[in-house]
């Protein structure tokens, strides 16, 4: 490696998250804050909340009777 081209390497930085996970990794950077980490994200969780209303058809119906109505 050539000296004094690459940025400091912090083998211990500082990952936080929105939800208040916080864990540790190395990066170029010291500290950084992300809006969703693997304990928040609802692939991780299984917590699907789009898919609690039903299907794009069943959306589709419940507009439709609305405005029948």
């Amino acid at each position: 490696m050539k000296k004094g081209i690459h940025p400091k390497y912090y083998t211990d930085a500082k990952i936080k998250c929105s939800c208040g996970n916080e864990f540790t990794i190395g990066s170029t950077k010291e500290n950084i804050e992300v809006e969703i980490c693997s304990s928040c994200h609802p692939f991780y969780t299984g917590d699907e909340k789009g898919r609690q209303r039903g299907s794009q058809v069943e959306k589709f119906k419940e507009r439709l009777s609305k405005k029948k109505k």
